[in-house]
């Protein structure tokens, strides 16, 4: 509180009592009407002075929140597309925005804390493959007691322990729930391969899970090298077949053009991934990813009807909030873009 120049207009009487009511209000919490009683005026006469004492300079509010969250671009990304949740992080200061590296370390560190926000007890928690949902398993530091399952393959068999079986297991242990992770690749050679492997106790155990999910936590990848996990697996022959159909995006192994549209079922076919229409159902999907390069396929993702919350960076916000495109119905609404 101070006592600009402006509020001087007002008697040192009144200041005073301005003052006292002011600091009852914000800073001590108490109600107009309690505020009322102790000065024994109306609660209206409480509410002038109120304002009063802010339109002269008399009470200051500063809003404040952590310097690397950006609230107004949260705030703006959110009522744009229609989510539930948009938390937006100040991209590196040291990377210029058409070389940065996608998916900003501290991604991971901001969805890690929003999920201690999210989660209650008794939650089913479902991590899908990315290296974003990995570095937010990593940076987790609080959950509530809830069960974690995978929902996705890994993207290599050999390196389970480094990947997303490991932020399954985290992820676990910081809540002190259950593990239920998914031992076997993200991607088969075949339908008949890919369908043997969901039969196996272990993998059949974890999709049982799937229509039980509360909160799920996903990453999206551009359909470019080293941006996609799934893009980096395929032959150069079936990454052009993709193309040639308008692959712009990619989220736990499903495909989707600029409209946000599948495309590729095929493909998702022989992927170990909980399915789109089953990820559309679970109440909170929140999907974690950021950088330039990645902007237009987070938009795809988002026009989708899949995602309900995101955790993203400047440099993708902005993309985002000036794109020509925006989703022609809420992100809440969960619709399908085929079927609008």
């Amino acid at each position: 509180m101070s006592t600009g120049r402006t509020a001087m207009r007002m008697g040192p009487a009144e200041l005073v009592q301005a003052a006292a009511m002011a600091r009852r209000f914000y800073l001590e919490g108490k109600s107009k009407i309690q505020i009322a009683e102790e000065f024994g005026v109306s609660r209206f006469k409480v509410a002038r002075v109120l304002e009063t004492a802010l339109e002269r300079d008399l009470v200051r509010i500063e809003i404040r929140v952590p310097a690397e969250l950006d609230a107004e671009r949260s705030d703006a990304l959110r009522a744009r597309y229609g989510l539930r949740h948009a938390v937006v992080v100040e991209s590196p200061p040291d990377s210029p925005a058409v070389e940065e590296h996608p998916d900003p370390e501290n991604l991971g560190e901001v969805a890690a804390d929003l999920l201690g926000e999210l989660v209650d007890e008794g939650d089913v928690l479902g991590l899908a493959w990315g290296r974003s949902t990995i570095n937010m398993a990593a940076a987790l530091r609080h959950l509530p007691p809830c069960t974690v399952v995978q929902l996705t393959g890994v993207y290599d068999a050999g390196t389970a322990e480094r990947g997303s079986v490991e932020a399954v297991r985290r992820a676990a242990e910081v809540a002190g729930g259950e593990a239920h992770p998914i031992y076997a690749p993200m991607l088969l050679p075949d339908v008949a391969t890919a369908n043997a492997l969901r039969s196996q106790t272990g993998v059949a155990r974890a999709f049982e899970y799937f229509d039980k999910v509360t909160v799920a936590a996903v990453s999206i990848g551009s359909w470019e090298a080293g941006i996609s996990t799934v893009h980096d697996m395929l032959t150069a022959g079936e990454r052009e077949h993709y193309a040639s159909l308008g692959a712009a995006a990619e989220m736990s192994a499903h495909l989707f053009d600029d409209a946000g549209r599948r495309i590729g079922r095929d493909l998702g076919e022989r992927c170990i991934t909980v399915e789109a229409d089953r990820l559309r159902r679970i109440p909170e999907v929140v999907a974690i990813a950021g950088g330039l390069r990645k902007a237009a396929a987070i938009g795809a993702v988002l026009r989708s009807g899949l995602v309900t919350s995101l955790v993203t960076d400047t440099a993708a916000a902005d993309y985002l909030l000036h794109e020509s495109r925006p989703p022609v119905r809420p992100a809440l609404e969960r619709a399908d873009p085929d079927d609008v």
